[in-house]
């Protein structure tokens, strides 16, 4: 059989013009009409979507699908629109590999069962039963915007039977009606660790205080040094289903015992994240496009501020213009990168967020059983590249990946670092 290959938006913003298949008329497309009508040429795009599952009971799970809506001419998007003009179907399948139908749905979009949770942004939940004699399945799902080629695909792998405890708990808001999709919070912030049904549970956290390492640069090929050993700084119970505060930030890894090889890793960041504001942290990012003694200097300053503009300038030739443009390009890609790829270390160090701060968002993703390859297409220095990243264990999340490093990428790379450093990168 072929294998099943996805192509995806989940991180990107994607309108794909595809045909869309027949549809009868009916009273939501009629009332999406007259939506579309109300709201004349106000646009809306899908810009992503996110998934998670947790099991309800022995015979079904919950899904939770986010999605991220932008407006053409900005501004907020009421809740009725939303479930007006879009649709969500999804398929089962048994693995990537095979075609065979275990089930299917048209889950229809009401206020009871789609919650706004942003400006542009809504969660809806479904329940999925689980197929006859299956532990695990494929759940493809399609958001579609009703009488338009726009929607987007998101493949979730699905587990029916517990087997990590993130199977049946998750990071959710501080009122506990729906999961926060991201491996972080923020300190002092009030936020739940729960599953479906209300239990009685106490967890055990082990809070670690490391610095990680951002990634290393994609042509360098040599074998990776020995895991870490990383020092519990501190240890504490919580109580599932209750609020909770993270005082200091740090990685926080919450298990049912403590011999525990797998949990639910969270990491506490400082108030203004995904930005980055302090200038001694401002100055990190950097050394993706730079040298190595001017990140030594950068690192050494003892006016970081000072030292960073001094930086940005020299590069732009000082060219106050395009220092400030760059600057504004850069650092935007980087709260992006930690507000999407944040695992149990900053987005910004991930290889994902590496390759996403220097070439911007790929064109397309595909995405396989534990493989995710970026499609960049034709730039002014190349035709055609891919970056693969492949998923690996992690006892702290479950969306680590690594990137396949390869030294033919030196022709690719440096060009678009050139960029950075001539103030030639665009949006």
């Amino acid at each position: 059989m072929k294998k099943w290959t996805l192509y995806l938006s989940v991180l990107l913003l994607i309108t794909a013009a595809c045909t869309t298949s027949k549809k009868t008329k009916s009273k939501n497309e009629a009332t999406n009409n007259a939506a579309s009508n109300a709201v004349g040429s106000s646009e809306l795009n899908i810009v992503g979507v996110k998934t998670k599952f947790l099991n309800k009971d022995s015979t079904s799970v919950t899904v939770f699908l986010q999605a991220d809506l932008a407006r053409q001419n900005g501004g907020a998007i009421r809740i009725k629109e939303f479930t007006d003009r879009f649709t969500l179907n999804y398929v089962m399948y048994p693995d990537f590999a095979s075609r065979e139908r275990l089930g299917y749905g048209n889950i229809i979009l009401t206020d009871a069962n789609v919650m706004k949770t942003g400006e542009s942004q809504f969660m809806i939940r479904f329940d999925v039963k689980k197929p006859a004699n299956q532990i695990t399945g494929v759940l493809l799902s399609e958001l579609a915007e009703i009488a338009s080629p726009k929607k987007v695909l998101n493949d979730l792998q699905i587990r029916f039977k517990a087997v990590k405890l993130s199977d049946r708990l998750a990071l959710f808001e501080p009122m506990g009606r729906v999961p926060l999709l991201q491996n972080y919070v923020t300190v002092r912030d009030t936020f739940r660790i729960q599953g479906i049904m209300p239990q009685a549970k106490s967890l055990y956290v082990l809070r670690y205080k490391h610095d990680f390492d951002p990634a290393v640069s994609p042509m360098n090929t040599a074998p990776r040094t020995a895991a870490r050993t990383l020092d519990v700084d501190s240890t504490f119970i919580i109580d599932v289903s209750k609020p909770i505060v993270l005082p200091t930030e740090g990685l926080y890894f919450m298990v049912e015992d403590t011999l525990d090889a797998y949990g639910i890793g969270i990491t506490a960041t400082t108030k203004r994240f995904p930005k980055m504001t302090r200038p001694e942290e401002l100055v990190k990012p950097v050394m993706y496009v730079s040298l190595s003694q001017e990140i030594t200097n950068l690192l050494n300053a003892k006016d970081s501020k000072k030292e960073l503009d001094k930086y940005w300038l020299m590069l732009m030739s000082g060219n106050t213009e395009i220092a400030k443009r760059t600057i504004k390009i850069f650092y935007r890609r980087v709260e992006e990168t930690n507000r999407l790829f944040t695992t149990y270390k900053e987005g910004w160090k991930t290889d994902k967020g590496m390759v996403f701060i220097v070439m911007g968002p790929p064109d397309r993703v595909q995405r396989s059983k534990d493989r995710e390859v970026w499609v960049y297409a034709q730039r002014v220095n190349f035709s055609e590249i891919n970056f693969t990243f492949n998923r690996r264990p992690n006892q702290f999340v479950e969306d680590h990946y690594e990137l396949q490093r390869y030294t033919e990428y030196q022709p690719i790379w440096y060009p678009m670092v050139e960029a950075w450093r001539s103030g030639n990168v665009r949006e």
